[in-house]
């Protein structure tokens, strides 16, 4: 799933053919998101997300840090410490995550 000593998980776009497609960090984040990671709490504007991976109890947050793209751009998954993810959340992201 994701490595011990991860800490960013960052994807890209890549141009081909015509058309722009999610390159393997980009799909493998949107898998992790989908089947692994479990969503503790969002940000006011709800484009950032923090999650719990059930597996070491890390906090994960997905942010879409290129905000002059269309959505956005590809996605980041970002190692936050605790104290991180309780200031940007809240104690909500303290709180143990219910499992899917």
């Amino acid at each position: 799933m994701i490595g011990q000593d991860e800490q960013e998980i960052v994807g890209g776009w890549t141009f081909a053919e015509g058309r722009m497609s999610a390159d393997e960090e980009a799909i493998r984040i949107r898998r992790l998101v989908r089947d692994h990671l479990v969503e503790v709490a969002r940000d006011e504007s709800g484009w950032d997300v923090l999650y719990r991976d059930p597996g070491d109890d890390r906090h994960w947050e997905l942010t879409y840090p290129q905000s002059e793209m269309h959505g956005g751009g590809p996605p980041r998954l970002m190692c936050l410490s605790a104290e991180e993810a309780r200031t940007k959340y809240g104690d909500a992201a303290l709180a143990r995550a219910r499992p899917r």
